[in-house]
């Protein structure tokens, strides 16, 4: 990373140093939040033990769950998506448009680890050069229907077992709510295993430091802006957690 690491002690601290660290770039910046501040980026897919490949584990969620969703995945995508909703292992990393979204992930600490979390900071453009994908068009960001990602497809990833590529950034249709309350987006992962804070010249991302002794105080900030797990998770589970949370 190129940037002076960098403590966020409150929300306005965020604000002035993402005006500062952004104010010479014009394209898409991505964010992604992660309650400890060491954890790299990496899929859960190349983290993972056990020898067992992305079809089985494709499988293996499709046998249980068809009857479960509402909307059938008719793309490999599609069911990767659903997949990484669900706490699947998979080759996708969560990014969001918003950098609100990313500090609420960051600072909540329901998993009471108590530590420093990290704000990440991602020019998915630039991400992407490094995967040799380029475009006549300022900022261009392929969907995952792109025939530039074609090698990334669970289908073709299973079959073409010889090349390492590295993770790119993504756009996918946001099908559910839970991805458009969150304003979400991903990279992909391949058989490349370098974390994205380690690619190239790592001009491409940058990460914050957020306190343990600071969550809390965020925390609270970002619910008078209406962040909070109701906004980031719309459904019927967030609104018992809240209620409860109140006695």
């Amino acid at each position: 990373m190129k940037k002076k690491l960098k403590n966020i002690n409150s929300i306005s601290d965020l604000l002035k140093n993402l005006k500062k660290d952004t104010e010479d770039y014009f394209g898409q910046i991505w964010f992604r939040g992660q309650s400890v501040f060491s954890w790299k980026l990496q899929p859960a897919f190349l983290r993972k033990d056990k020898n067992i490949s992305e079809f089985t584990l494709i499988t293996k969620f499709k046998q249980n769950a068809s009857l479960l969703i509402d909307r059938t995945p008719t793309t490999y995508y599609d069911w990767l998506f659903q997949m990484q909703h669900h706490g699947v292992p998979t080759r996708l990393l969560d990014w969001t448009e918003s950098a609100l979204t990313a500090l609420y992930f960051a600072v909540d600490d329901s998993n009471k680890l108590k530590k420093d979390g990290a704000l990440w900071i991602l020019l998915p453009t630039e991400l992407n050069k490094n995967a040799n994908i380029y475009s006549d068009e300022n900022f261009y960001i392929p969907s995952f229907n792109d025939i530039v990602l074609e090698n990334y497809d669970p289908e073709v990833f299973n079959q073409e077992k010889n090349t390492k590529l590295l993770p790119v950034a993504a756009i996918a249709s946001r099908n559910n709510t839970r991805m458009q309350a969150q304003l979400g987006v991903f990279t992909i992962s391949h058989r490349d295993k370098t974390p994205i804070e380690e690619i190239g010249d790592q001009t491409h991302i940058w990460k914050y430091k957020i306190p343990a002794s600071k969550k809390k105080i965020i925390k609270n900030e970002l619910a008078l802006l209406g962040i909070t797990k109701f906004q980031i998770f719309p459904e019927l589970s967030s609104i018992g957690e809240i209620i409860r949370s109140e006695f």
